[in-house]
């Protein structure tokens, strides 16, 4: 069993920075690839990144491409999101997530991913 507890979220303008952090306890964390999703009010909830157990590989959608980094400190269990240039449309709860399975072609699919985090708001101002 994982848990994983998300921080960092809050309101910004539009232009704005914010870092997310994951800290997951439990079972071993290195071997899992984490990701983090987001959810807006009304929609589907949908792949942000996400980052290999090794740190070598990650995958963005391509709405946060060059805005959004991914990165993870396997020593403090803990992934980050640092979010620059944010949009209004980048509006959502963020939640992260840990897939027990190995880096494959598809780690944007929400089914691959076995534990989830609450969720962490984040809301941004035009």
């Amino acid at each position: 069993q994982v848990q994983l507890v998300e921080s960092g979220g809050g309101l910004v303008q539009a232009g704005g920075s914010l870092r997310l952090s994951c800290a997951a306890s439990g079972r071993t964390f290195e071997r899992y690839v984490m990701g983090w999703f987001r959810q807006a009010p009304g929609k589907e909830r949908e792949f942000v990144t996400a980052i290999s157990w090794s740190g070598g590989g990650t995958s963005y959608a391509d709405s946060v491409k060059g805005r959004f980094t991914i990165s993870r400190d396997s020593a403090w269990n803990t992934v980050y999101l640092q979010m620059n240039s944010l949009k209004p449309e980048d509006t959502a709860v963020y939640y992260c997530a840990a897939d027990r399975g190995g880096w494959g072609s598809t780690p944007y699919l929400i089914d691959n991913y076995d534990y989830w985090g609450q969720g962490t708001q984040v809301t941004v101002s035009s």
